[in-house]
């Protein structure tokens, strides 16, 4: 069991005029007025496409390094997609102790960063239409959810559809985590950190590990069956004016095991521009500068921490 709310959101999928969106928009609202993360149940997410995600990311995460460093980041360029090995992604200026394959929305070569083509290994050919298929389906529970969050800051359920993220940015990883040194408390799958976007839904295999920071304290947020992580993100934050709060949290492979998860991010627009929404206050509660401009523009000055030197290649 969890301490975070789980919530079926089965009425956000169905008719239009379902009168229990409104339950399901107040329940949303509380969780991310409390810690903004909550389960989301009843999503319509056919059981067996994680399945062939996870025996598809399996298989390649066994390949020797030198055949998955075939698909790696330095070959996607701009695109910033592909494979990276266990440390090169940082946290908080700090090495991670996973590795992972990053993938966007299927394009063709561009000008714009983190657009364009996604490289897939050719030894494991089930994972592209697995990954694509995911991404699509992604893309429409994420529009559903964020048509709740709309309605629980008292919008039209269409104010995010229709404007910020009419075109989303939609950014996926697959990360594998071997298990943590039993002698080694500093060691983080991931270390603490916030999301940057505007929601992350996350599918965990059965290990576990990741932990909230909520108000009262870390706790674990065990993988639940049939059910996706879901937590807002500091642009959410920024948008709400801190009302609905973008929260620390952290992964340590604890289980003994070698541990997979796969968030997708669902953001605004490359080029929208962000600003609060129409009842924000005209200030953060931390007394932050709110962020002006457009999206892209947000972004990259984010991922460029998270891989320094690839990014100064770009």
């Amino acid at each position: 069991m969890s301490e975070l709310p789980v919530i079926d959101v089965s009425p956000l999928l169905a008719d239009p005029a379902d009168p229990a969106k409104r339950a399901v928009a107040e329940a949303i609202g509380e969780a991310c007025r409390d810690s903004g993360f909550f389960y989301v149940s009843g999503h319509g997410v056919p059981p067996e496409l994680p399945r062939r995600l996870d025996a598809a990311s399996r298989r390649f995460f066994a390949l020797p390094e030198e055949v998955k460093a075939e698909i790696s980041m330095e070959r996607g360029g701009k695109a910033w997609r592909g494979f990276f090995p266990v440390g090169d992604e940082l946290t908080s200026g700090r090495p991670d102790l996973k590795e992972g394959i990053y993938f966007g929305a299927e394009e063709p070569p561009g000008p714009l960063p983190l657009h364009g083509p996604n490289l897939f290994p050719a030894q494991v050919p089930e994972l592209r239409d697995a990954v694509l298929d995911y991404l699509g389906t992604m893309t429409a529970l994420a529009q559903a959810v964020m048509s709740g969050i709309a309605l629980s800051l008292g919008l039209d359920e269409d104010y995010f559809r229709s404007g910020y993220t009419a075109q989303p940015t939609a950014l996926f990883r697959i990360f594998h985590y071997p298990p943590a040194p039993p002698d080694d408390p500093d060691t983080w799958g991931v270390g603490e950190h916030t999301d940057y976007g505007l929601l992350t839904l996350l599918l965990q295999d059965a290990n576990g590990g990741l932990q909230v920071r909520t108000p009262r304290g870390w706790i674990e947020a065990p993988p639940l069956e049939n059910t996706f992580v879901c937590n807002i993100g500091d642009m959410l934050d920024k948008l709400t004016g801190g009302h609905y709060r973008s929260t620390p949290h952290r992964v340590r492979n604890r289980s003994g095991n070698e541990r997979l998860s796969f968030p997708f991010f669902f953001d605004p627009g490359w080029d929208s521009e962000v600003p609060p929404l129409p009842y924000a206050p005209g200030h953060r509660w931390d007394g932050q500068v709110d962020f002006t401009g457009t999206y892209g523009e947000y972004l990259l000055s984010k991922v460029s921490k998270v891989f320094p030197s690839l990014f100064e290649t770009l």
